[in-house]
């Protein structure tokens, strides 16, 4: 979950949260992991193919499908998925799901 933009926001205030399941619950720890839960809601979904760096999908959903769509931006951050996490993918062939929550209708 992206709770700020890396391209314009600096680093000390870049604020991200990685998502894992896991079969119980996690125990105070030096690491500062902490359980949390990802809300239901409705999300619109798009799918980047290339480097991590330059995600197409979530400008695309924010500036163009967004404003066309006669939705409203629901009260969370963008949540992205790397489908193909491993050292020996290539930059071009990197998948990206990105998921905008939207308001409930």
């Amino acid at each position: 979950m992206h709770y700020t933009n890396p391209n314009t926001t600096p680093p000390e205030k870049h604020h991200v949260d990685f998502g894992i399941s896991v079969d119980e619950l996690i125990t105070k720890n030096i690491y500062g992991v902490i359980n949390k839960t990802i809300p239901q809601f409705r999300c619109a979904k798009a799918r980047d193919i290339g480097s991590r760096y330059h995600n197409q999908a979530i400008i695309y959903l924010l500036e163009k499908w967004l404003p066309n769509s006669g939705e409203n931006l629901g009260d969370f951050p963008p949540s992205f998925h790397y489908v193909n996490v491993d050292p020996t993918v290539k930059s071009e062939q990197m998948i990206t799901d990105v998921y905008l929550p939207l308001l409930d209708k």
